[in-house]
């Protein structure tokens, strides 16, 4: 196999993957393992970080296996679930407590308290961000006050997102960084900072010799232990996965929007070199960092999207697959009037109300299974409408909308979206963006494509297109039943 070959770990919220790319974007090979969700109290979301580890170095290996050795293998980029957050003791390498999933609502009151205090314009001044429990800070300063082992660990501690530990057992514990697109995700990083912001760890008792440093998203970042594939590889790729996405997607110049549909669903549209803002709440966040030089972007979270059919699958079994809810959504001429509004882990963005609660409304006797199963697929369309108009009240509007992630190999949903946005829907061949992007920036960090632009254009391909065909009347009937859905939650 080819020298050139990249290897790209995708550390998500639900499994483990390994994937060889070639410098063209086709995929030579791919391992997955799935992760373990701990779920200890309503609200709370924990993944064990060394089931993490343990699953990232089997499929690893096993793609390294296939490309003939860890010779053949140009560079390692990686992306992973963001703003989960993982404690360890550096003299050990091994975790302290189980780690937070940004899904974890936990740190809700806490983030009321610093609301109250008055926090919030500082906080989203410097940030781009809004006080949730779905980022890190708040997450960090929970374990500090409630696992005394992280105390206890003094000097010893080092806390992370989960790009970090890889990084860190990657390497054999020679580094501790995190890139920027991470460290924005934080709560602890100024989105024109290059360092820790002081203020930002003392509000949250945060010491900032327990953090990685931060580092480029591409470039000679770090290399593995020459002891766990037999010679070392470098890494030269790292980002969260919804900035991953993004690049993956090709949304490289200002104004571009992607939508990733996985276990929650998030918009990001590019906004080139300087910092947004929003009044609107929506994030701002870092889109990528290389020579130093940042991308930004603005950025919407809705945080229930796959994990609502996988909850249709196993918590209350109408669905036996994924793929069946295209089906039945199909089987109706509509919703029969139900509507789901998914706020299993609270409402994101632009509500931020982490402690409401879903809610099934407007069923009847004649309401069936499929019925339900539709409505779930509709709030996906009713939740990004809600964004879009959030953005434009920005002044930033979509002239189309690129979709990625598991959910929309269902063709009804992307049809749905393309029709409830009234916009024109692209979805790439391979819809594994996340991965895409990251071996663009190991591939960019290893000089196989001189910049970004060119990895985009050598690696991404073909797109099927989704036009609106549906009529003003209907998508405004569809729209008032969601705003009465979501005023009864």
């Amino acid at each position: 196999m080819s020298q050139h070959c990249l290897l790209v770990i995708d550390e998500g919220t639900t499994s483990t993957r390994a994937m060889l790319f070639r410098p063209d974007g086709s995929v030579a090979g791919s391992a997955q393992r799935p992760l373990t969700q701990h779920y200890p109290a309503p609200g709370h979301v924990e993944h064990d970080a060394a089931e993490i580890w343990t699953n990232t170095l089997a499929v690893t290996r096993e793609m390294v296996d296939a490309a003939g050795g860890a010779a053949n293998i140009a560079a390692i980029g990686i992306t992973n679930q963001r703003e989960t957050v993982v404690a360890w003791d550096k003299s050990t390498g091994e975790p302290i407590g189980t780690a937070l999933v940004w899904q974890d609502r936990r740190t809700a009151e806490r983030c009321a308290e610093l609301k109250a205090a008055g926090h919030e314009a500082m906080v989203q001044a410097r940030t781009g961000l809004l006080l949730d429990p779905y980022f890190s800070a708040s997450k960090m300063e929970w374990m500090l006050k409630n696992r005394p082992e992280t105390v206890a660990a003094g000097v010893r501690l080092a806390f992370g997102t989960i790009d970090s530990w890889l990084i860190w057992k990657l390497s054999g514990g020679a580094a501790h960084i995190t890139d920027a697109t991470n460290a924005s995700r934080t709560m602890l990083m100024a989105l024109d900072g290059r360092d820790w912001d002081e203020e930002l760890c003392t509000l949250f008792h945060i010491d900032p010799a327990s953090l990685p440093r931060i580092v480029d998203s591409c470039g000679a970042l770090a290399e593995t232990d020459p002891a766990l594939f037999g010679a070392p590889i470098p890494i030269c790729g790292v980002a969260g996965d919804q900035q991953a996405a993004t690049i993956g997607q090709g949304c490289l110049a200002p104004g571009d929007t992607k939508a990733t549909f996985g276990t929650g669903a998030f918009i990001l549209t590019n906004s080139g070199d300087a910092p947004p803002h929003s009044a609107n709440r929506l994030l701002a966040t870092v889109l990528s960092q290389v020579g130093g030089g940042r991308a930004y972007a603005l950025e919407g979270s809705v945080f229930v999207a796959g994990s609502l059919m996988q909850w249709l699958r196993d918590g209350v079994g109408l669905i036996v697959t994924a793929a069946e809810s295209e089906v039945l959504a199909r089987s109706v001429a509509d919703n029969g009037g139900c509507y789901m509004v998914p706020a299993l882990s609270g409402l994101g963005a632009p509500y931020w109300r982490p402690e409401a609660r879903g809610a099934i409304s407007g069923i009847s006797f004649a309401t069936t299974r499929a019925h339900i199963v539709r409505a779930a697929l509709e709030a996906q369309a009713h939740q990004v409408h809600d964004l879009m108009t959030a953005y434009a009240a920005d002044g930033v509007r979509w002239g189309r909308l690129k979709i990625d992630g598991g959910m929309v190999c269902n063709d009804w949903l992307a049809q749905d979206l393309a029709d409830m946005l009234d916009l024109t829907v692209e979805r790439p061949e391979f819809i594994e963006t996340t991965a895409l992007g990251a071996a663009m920036l190991a591939a960019v960090g290893a000089g196989i494509h001189s910049d970004l632009e060119a990895a985009s254009r050598a690696m991404r391909g073909a797109v099927t297109i989704f036009e609106p065909r549906m009529g003003d009347a209907e998508r405004e009937r569809r729209l008032a039943g969601w705003k009465d859905a979501l005023a009864r939650v």
